[in-house]
């Protein structure tokens, strides 16, 4: 019977049953015959489910000691995967199969290295096409393998460059014939003899790009303590119709799977700088700030420059800078009174300061930008307050994009993230600051702070703060600070004895370092991997929880 089905077969199932029985004379007849109705019967794609199983099984019960899932799937013409799952199937059955994962490295060829096994490593095809006459040094560049192949050749000393030449640099032959070690190599590899090449060889290959070190996992598969070939199917869901006849009794039932996970339900995901941002806004409120409003990205020169005392021939408010916007050109309206307090300022003095001695220009201060910081959202916020009697002591923050004529690399972007925090009340010092500095980074998980003197046009005194990096094993700035001149909080209106505390930083960069970034590209802009923005997990800032102070500390 099963002779008369054989001559029935198609071109297309003797091929199938050629490429699982070929060359394997370990096979009995009944194996045989077993592979030869699954390859007729069953698709590839669905090889991997019950046939696989029932097959690994009965080369399982015929084996001495164990089976290699490599070797099974080699001689069965299917792809590993296939055997693998079959394995997978089994392990969740119980004592059925014992499956021990067993990793081997090899070296393997590349595409380009079977290329050059194939039809000669590229020196070797210049080699052979120059003919004995020479050719054109700029003719052989053109061709596929010219660039790659004359320099090597070069190396080899296979080839010479005759830069006299009338018609320009002409290649010729040194000498009249060579041996393609690299094909050579390449074709022992191929041929399963990698260990007879150097590590030196192989390096070379290497850095060529010709040969790959791969590591192969693999199963070595051994029967169990409850192993059998007939394998019964377990119920994985509890029926009324079991439950109301009994028959539950006597089924077996899949053993949950308490480790698996569920499936991710299909929703957005947040950018990794919109977590680290909620981070920082929240130990903000934590330490009882109010957030700014920042939602003016275009700013006027005045609130970006002016009203922080900056003069107007500053080099920030250069061009080469800052933004400025062509339409609309202008601010119309700004508040005339403090704009002139603040002209005086800058070209007469006054508050105890002796000013620029310069001729302001309400033209400058009217010129629209994209703002450079938002400290201009700052001094609106201080002006507010101002206008605000009696005063009442504030804290402020804001976390929002600002823009600057950048060069672009790695580090910087013509847009990022401020984060910036403001104290104002009575008789702040530089204590004050370092003491809110000292709190606001240990929340961040930031414990050892150095700050060093610096100079900014509208803070005095000022400072950069350090932190000691433990990875890098060096100190490096993690933001700037300072306390806001008088030139610049008097002509708003603030009484005399209010002092205004500040410091900032970027959101890109802790963002950055939080999640292994090392080009800001791939954090902001269009060659963004969205798959990144999928994968990167929740932000969770090292913060270091200290007990509450004792009655007598406090």
């Amino acid at each position: 019977m099963e002779q008369g089905w054989m001559w029935e077969l198609s071109p297309v199932h003797f091929l199938r049953l050629r490429r699982h029985t070929q060359d394997d004379d370990t096979l009995s007849p009944a194996l045989r015959l077993d592979t030869f109705k699954m390859a007729m019967h069953t698709p590839d794609s669905a090889m991997a489910d019950g046939p696989v199983v029932e097959l690994l099984l009965r080369r399982l019960e015929a084996s001495d000691g164990g089976l290699d899932s490599a070797e099974l799937a080699a001689e069965l013409g299917m792809e590993h995967q296939a055997v693998v799952g079959a394995v997978k199937s089994l392990q969740a059955l119980g004592e059925v199969i014992e499956a021990e994962l067993r990793s081997t490295k090899r070296w393997e060829l590349t595409a380009e290295g079977e290329e050059i096994a194939r039809e000669g490593s590229h020196e070797a095809r210049v080699f052979r096409s120059i003919p004995p006459e020479g050719l054109a040094q700029s003719e052989l560049m053109r061709l596929p393998s010219g660039k790659v192949g004359f320099s090597k050749a070069m190396s080899n000393k296979w080839i010479r460059v005759d830069k006299s030449a009338a018609d320009g640099p002409r290649v010729f032959r040194v000498v009249d014939s060579m041996e393609d070690e690299v094909q050579r190599r390449l074709q022992l590899v191929q041929g399963g003899q990698a260990e007879k090449l150097g590590e030196k060889e192989r390096s070379e290959l290497r850095k060529r790009k010709l040969l790959a070190e791969v590591t192969l996992k693999t199963y070595w598969v051994s029967k169990g303590s409850a192993f059998s070939t007939s394998i019964s199917k377990q119920e994985t869901e509890l029926s009324p119709e079991m439950i109301s006849s009994g028959s539950w009794r006597d089924r077996p039932f899949k053993p949950y799977n308490f480790l698996a996970h569920g499936v991710l339900p299909d929703s957005g995901h947040l950018h990794p700088l919109l977590k680290v941002r909620s981070q920082f806004r929240q130990i903000f409120l934590e330490m009882g700030f109010t957030e700014m409003p920042t939602d003016n990205f275009i700013e006027s020169s005045f609130w970006n420059f002016d009203a922080l005392f900056q003069p107007q021939q500053h080099p920030a408010r250069d061009q080469h800078d800052t933004f400025f916007l062509r339409d609309p050109a202008e601010a119309l309206q700004l508040p005339m009174d403090y704009v002139q307090r603040v002209k005086r300022t800058h070209s007469q003095g006054g508050y105890g300061s002796q000013g620029y001695k310069y001729t302001w220009k309400l033209d400058e201060a009217r010129k629209n930008l994209l703002r450079t910081h938002t400290t201009s959202a700052s001094a609106r916020a201080l002006y507010r307050l101002a206008q605000k009697k009696p005063f009442t002591p504030v804290k402020y923050f804001s976390i929002d994009r600002v823009f600057r004529n950048e060069t672009l690399d790695a580090t910087h972007l013509a847009e990022f993230h401020q984060i910036e925090g403001v104290v104002a009340d009575h008789g702040l010092t530089l204590g004050h600051l370092m003491g809110v500095l000292r709190e606001f980074f240990t929340k961040l998980g930031i414990t050892q702070l150095r700050f060093k003197p610096a100079y900014n046009p509208y803070t005095e005194p000022s400072m950069e703060v350090f932190s000691y990096h433990q990875g890098l094993k060096k100190w490096v700035e993690v933001g700037n600070s300072g306390v806001f001149r008088p030139e610049m909080l008097l002509p708003m209106g603030l009484p005399e004895n209010v002092s205004v505390i500040a410091w900032g930083l970027s959101l890109e960069r802790p963002t950055m370092i939080k999640y292994g970034i090392n080009n800001i590209r791939d954090l902001v802009g269009h060659k963004v991997n969205l798959q990144m923005v999928y994968d990167s997990p929740l932000c969770r800032l090292d913060a270091e929880l200290r007990p509450p102070p004792t009655q007598e500390a406090a």
